[in-house]
C-alpha cells in the first residue's frame, strides 16, 4: 500500500521575494494573453513565478485580475506583472490585484528607480496608496508586512539605463534588475531586435548588468526565448530568467503539429 505525499506548500510573495533577495536562482513564465484557464495550467507546472505582461500583452486591468487569480488557484507559482509605466496608479495597481511584485518597463536613471520602488512601498518610506482590494488575501493588509514581502524590478532596456546601471541597482529598496533583451539590442544600436551585427556589445551589456547586481547585491533577471537560453544565462551570472511566453509557444506547437500531419509546405 502506498500513501500519497503532501502537497507542496503554496509559495508565498515574501518567501518569493526573499529568495529574490538573497540571489538565489529563480525561473519563471511569461504571459501575454488573458486567458485564465491556459494560465493556472501553467502555473501547476513548476515556474516559481508566472509573469503576466500589462505593457505589451493582451492584457487589460481585468485580465491581470483574472490572470493572477489562476496563477493563485494554479498553486505551484507566484503571479507577478510587467507595469505598463513607471508610476503610482500602474504599480499600485497590480500590487492591489494581488501580484508578488513588479517588473518596472523604461528604467533609465536612479531617480526612475527610487521612483519605483516609493510607488511600490507605504508611507512613511513611499507614496503607495492604500487600498489592497484583492493583496489582503494574498499578501496581507498590514503596510509593512506587504512592503517586507513584494518585489520591485527595474528593467534595463534603454542607453540611458545600460549607462547608468551601477546607480540604479544601488538604489534602496530595489530587489533587482530585469534585462528586455528587444529593447537593449536597439539601445546598443541594433537595427532590430536580436540584431547579429551588435552580439558582442550585446553580451557585454548583459556581462555589465548581471555584474553591476553581483557587485549591488540585488537579482539578476531576464528574458529569453526558450528554455535552453534560460539555463545558459543563469549559468553566466543572472540569479532569475523568464522563458518565452504563452502566444508564442502556442503558435510554434500549432505550427509543429501542421508540418508533422503534412499540412505546411
Amino acid at each position: 500500500m502506498t500513501t500519497e505525499q503532501p502537497p507542496a506548500a503554496r509559495p508565498t510573495a515574501r518567501a518569493f521575494t526573499d529568495r529574490l533577495r538573497r540571489r538565489e536562482r529563480a525561473l519563471g513564465y511569461w504571459v501575454i494573453m488573458d486567458s485564465p484557464v491556459s494560465t493556472e495550467r501553467i502555473a501547476r507546472l513548476g515556474y516559481d513565478y508566472v509573469c503576466i505582461d500589462a505593457q505589451h500583452g493582451l492584457v487589460e486591468y481585468g485580465g491581470i485580475l483574472r490572470g493572477l487569480t489562476a496563477i493563485d488557484a494554479g498553486g505551484g507559482s507566484v503571479g507577478m506583472v510587467r507595469v505598463g509605466a513607471n508610476d503610482p496608479f500602474h504599480i499600485g495597481q497590480a500590487l492591489d490585484a494581488g501580484a508578488a511584485g513588479v517588473i518596472v518597463p523604461l528604467v533609465s536613471s536612479a531617480d526612475d528607480a527610487a521612483r519605483a520602488v516609493a510607488a511600490a512601498t507605504y508611507p512613511p518610506h513611499g507614496v503607495r496608496s492604500y487600498g489592497p482590494m484583492r493583496s489582503a488575501l494574498r499578501v496581507g493588509p498590514v503596510p509593512a508586512e506587504a512592503d517586507a514581502s513584494v518585489a520591485c524590478l527595474a528593467m534595463i532596456e534603454t542607453p540611458e539605463g545600460l549607462d547608468n546601471v551601477e546607480k540604479i541597482c544601488a538604489v534602496p529598496g530595489l530587489t533587482g534588475v530585469y534585462v528586455g533583451p528587444s529593447d537593449l539590442c536597439l539601445a546598443v544600436g541594433g537595427a532590430y531586435p536580436g540584431d547579429p551585427a551588435v552580439a558582442e556589445v550585446f553580451e557585454a551589456a548583459l556581462r555589465r548588468i548581471s555584474r553591476a547586481a553581483a557587485e549591488a547585491g540585488v537579482a539578476a533577471g531576464i528574458h529569453t526565448p526558450a528554455g535552453a537560453d534560460a539555463a545558459r544565462r543563469l549559468a553566466e551570472g543572472f540569479t532569475f530568467a523568464t522563458v518565452s511566453s504563452d502566444l508564442v509557444h502556442l503558435e510554434r506547437a500549432a505550427a509543429d503539429h501542421l508540418k508533422a500531419a503534412g499540412g505546411a509546405g
